[in-house]
């Protein structure tokens, strides 16, 4: 049996009390599992509270490699241009204008990629709909946030590779061929 007591003061100052009169009622019946209404919520949102933290982390650890991934891909590509940069550069192109063409060209892929995601996203609400507590899972603001988010990272992780591309000496890229 389960009993709901009110209290206006602590809830431990009221348990001696409270097994003194459940010991006079009946002394066979022991009082179990006795806890507040906050640790009994608490119990009962833990493993909820488990499920977010680990998918919090499991997301973070997507974010990271997705940067990684990114930088790859792009540090990749900006080494099989380096003849193409370099020609650039001696023809008479401004390292800013090399910056700008790797991260134009990192932005497409990751535009296409974002649009993507987020179409997948879309279709695939109905599954997450009972997992999500006071979020709608197509909530604009949230697939906004989500979206700026992939593609600022998306730019921050092909900011280095396109700096090296556009320090490339163009004697050095020539040579490289």
């Amino acid at each position: 049996m389960t009993y709901e007591i009110r209290t206006r003061g602590k809830p431990d100052a009221v348990l001696p009390a409270l097994r003194r009169v459940m010991h006079m009622a009946d002394p066979d019946v022991p009082l179990m599992n006795v806890r507040s209404e906050e640790q009994q919520v608490d119990a009962d949102l833990q493993q909820e509270r488990l499920f977010v933290v680990l998918t919090s982390g499991f997301g973070f650890l997507a974010l990271v490699l997705a940067t990684i991934g990114i930088y790859g891909v792009t540090a990749y590509s900006v080494a099989q241009r380096t003849n193409e940069i370099g020609i650039r550069l001696a023809l008479g192109a401004v390292p800013r204008q090399v910056l700008a063409m790797v991260l134009r060209d990192a932005s497409r892929i990751a535009v296409i990629g974002v649009a993507t995601g987020a179409g997948a996203s879309l279709l695939a609400m109905g599954l997450v709909r009972s997992m999500l507590y006071g979020v709608a899972p197509n909530d604009p603001a949230t697939l906004l946030t989500a979206v700026s988010l992939l593609l600022v990272v998306a730019l921050v992780a092909s900011w280095i590779p396109a700096r090296r591309a556009a320090q490339v000496q163009p004697i050095e890229a020539l040579r490289q061929e």
